[in-house]
């Protein structure tokens, strides 16, 4: 019988000891949290991480769903963007909006890992992947993670047909002239999403006349709903006055349905 306890009591603290680390590495979605669906439908989503047609060619770490999550503040702001836009027959598109740390840790990963370059034809044709970090296109910390900083472009209304990606198809240079790259429905911005490219920075003057009026139009339209562009990605944008500025998340991204034992969508 003392053999028996004493076999029990050591399995008891095994797994007390277990499941708190187990429990405090699950991250649940904050109430304030919630799906651009439920608030703006009308916003086209293609997000391009929970797929294999960005910059590392697979599914990222964390991305379980093609869903677009962000700070209700966001959401919100994001929404006021799209009905201003739509009075010129025009749409918000997003590529990626909360990015849970899980997805930034893979980032950082594979940026370090030199040996993998299937997929520098297109996003970093110019560009040394030893230089991702240096040049900012890839960090440790990223502004997605705080859940007011989304990836987006415009499309008009009604919406051209989606080009579809294959995995392992031709690749085409991001930043090659409009008919000759990629067409995911955008209007000309002067290079694709995700181009690590200097004519992906806001301010380039290496586009044509056309791409810089259009990022003009997503950068005002944007702005006076309280966004701030980043200056390296025409497509990046973060809520100046955002509710998390210090706080990083990292719970996984499902879809609706598997999150509504945790929070509200509405």
């Amino acid at each position: 019988m003392r053999f028996r306890y004493r076999m029990l009591t050591a399995l008891f603290v095994a797994v007390s000891a277990w499941m708190p680390t187990v429990e405090a590495e699950i991250q649940t979605m904050p109430s304030d949290f919630v799906y651009l669906r439920s608030v703006d439908p009308s916003i086209l989503q293609e997000m391009r991480y929970a797929g294999y047609h960005n910059f590392l060619g697979r599914p990222i770490a964390g991305y379980h769903a093609t869903e677009c999550i962000l700070t209700r503040k966001a959401a919100f702001a994001l929404k006021k963007v799209q009905t201003e836009l739509k009075q010129s027959g025009l749409s918000l598109k997003v590529y990626d909006c909360f990015r849970p740390q899980t997805a930034v840790n893979d980032f950082t990963a594979s940026g370090k890992d030199l040996s993998d370059q299937r997929m520098k034809t297109e996003f970093y044709p110019r560009v040394s992947k030893d230089a991702f970090f240096k040049l900012g296109y890839v960090a440790e910390k990223s502004g997605h993670s705080r859940g007011s900083t989304v990836d987006l472009t415009i499309v008009p209304v009604p919406t051209p047909k989606q080009e579809a990606y294959h995995r392992n198809q031709k690749l085409y240079d991001c930043a090659a002239p409009y008919g000759k790259r990629f067409h995911d429905n955008s209007i000309d911005m002067g290079t694709g999403f995700d181009c690590f490219d200097e004519r992906a920075h806001s301010d380039s003057t290496a586009i044509n006349s056309i791409a810089y009026h259009n990022r003009s139009v997503l950068r005002v339209a944007m702005e006076q709903q309280g966004f701030k562009q980043y200056i390296n990605e025409w497509w990046h944008f973060t809520l100046n006055n955002e509710p998390y500025p210090d706080t990083y998340f990292d719970f996984p991204i499902f879809f609706a349905e598997s999150n509504s034992k945790w929070c509200s969508v509405a």
